[in-house]
């Protein structure tokens, strides 16, 4: 009896232990645990296809130039060409990753690394659908330029970590660039924050939608933003930190392989990330004109950013390339004074329009 009494009760301690491990698995897998699993995959989700689009850019920048220029682009591997960026990955993947004996290792390769990863955070905030945004932040710009910010840090890295006085020349005229502009590309949207009153990317398409879009109320802003994010990208015409016939290729003249690829790769995912900025900030995000068939936000918000990539690139094959100090001089003559008009202007409208006594 006292055996069958000890069984029973070892029985009934496996039970409630097997209640009590289902039932902590159960308490573990929380509504949090679901977002925080959502939240990842709408990320890697993200980023893939921002990498892919990145990849693919480059063969239809190539293909674009070859046509405005009544030339052949690239047409020999695959119908039409359409394998080329197969073969251009296969080639890159395939090469020596060397590093030169003279240069600092750790910041030599730390440097492509920060560059990529510093851009593909930045999208991070920005809201493509009402529905699919990997993060919803409340300091949506500024986290922007934070890591805007962080892409000089690997301009620099690169640069002096290669120990070679063009690739030195490279950064030092990347970093005086991006920073300068940078500037111009903050008080742009002063404007934009000063009338919304949010730095929430979701508040700001959400506000053009009950009202104008931002590129009518904020047109110099936009220009100012415009030109700001061709010289952070360091595009044509504003490509003087990687100018062959000065500085052979600037900043990333020692990389080889997938490490001169990331930077490659990095300036076309640039390209996508202020097109889309474009499209979140002053046209109205995933609406369409007039709020024509809201249901197709994806299409709306993918064929606003295709058109200001396809400008990135006209931009390229139609203007030719000034001097350093022309660039730095328009920056600072040009760009400054406009954009501060431009934000006391939208500040002065602004206070007019508020009702007396809810000024604090």
């Amino acid at each position: 009896m006292a055996s069958r009494a000890a069984g029973h009760s070892a029985g009934n301690l496996r039970q409630i232990h097997q209640r009590s491990a289902g039932g902590s698995a159960m308490t573990w897998f929380t509504p949090d645990v679901i977002d925080a699993i959502i939240a990842v995959v709408k990320a890697i989700v993200v980023l893939l296809a921002v990498v892919v689009c990145g990849a693919l850019l480059s063969f239809i920048e190539r293909r674009l130039l070859g046509w405005w220029q009544d030339r052949y682009g690239p047409n020999r591997v695959g119908p039409f060409g359409m394998f080329q960026i197969a073969a251009d990955m296969l080639k890159m993947f395939f090469k020596e990753d060397w590093t030169p004996p003279f240069a600092d290792k750790v910041i030599f390769t730390l440097a492509p690394v920060v560059a990529m990863s510093a851009l593909l955070i930045a999208f991070a905030v920005i809201p493509i659908t009402p529905t699919w945004g990997v993060a919803d932040l409340n300091i949506g710009l500024l986290f922007f330029f934070a890591m805007a910010g962080l892409s000089v840090y690997a301009v620099l890295f690169a640069g002096w970590s290669s120990n070679n006085k063009f690739a030195l020349l490279g950064s030092l005229r990347a970093s005086a660039q991006t920073v300068s502009y940078e500037v111009f590309m903050g008080l742009a949207l002063m404007g934009i924050v000063v009338q919304v009153g949010s730095f929430n990317m979701r508040d700001i398409v959400e506000y053009q939608a009950q009202n104008l879009w931002f590129i009518i109320p904020q047109f110099f802003g936009f220009c100012t933003f415009f030109i700001a994010g061709v010289a952070v990208t360091h595009r044509h015409p504003f490509d003087q930190p990687e100018a062959e016939q000065e500085l052979a290729d600037g900043y990333h003249i020692e990389y080889a392989g997938m490490k001169w690829g990331m930077f490659f790769v990095g300036e076309y995912i640039g390209i996508i990330l202020i097109s889309a900025l474009l499209v979140t900030l002053f046209f109205g995000g995933w609406h369409g004109p007039f709020d024509i068939l809201p249901s197709l936000a994806f299409f709306w918000f993918a064929l606003k950013t295709a058109f200001f990539i396809m400008l990135f690139i006209l931009l390229r094959a139609s203007i030719p390339r000034p001097r350093y100090d022309q660039v730095m001089d328009f920056s600072w003559k040009f760009c400054l004074p406009l954009t501060l008009i431009n934000l006391l202007v939208t500040a002065a409208i602004v206070l007019l329009n508020t009702p007396a006594g809810s000024v604090q």
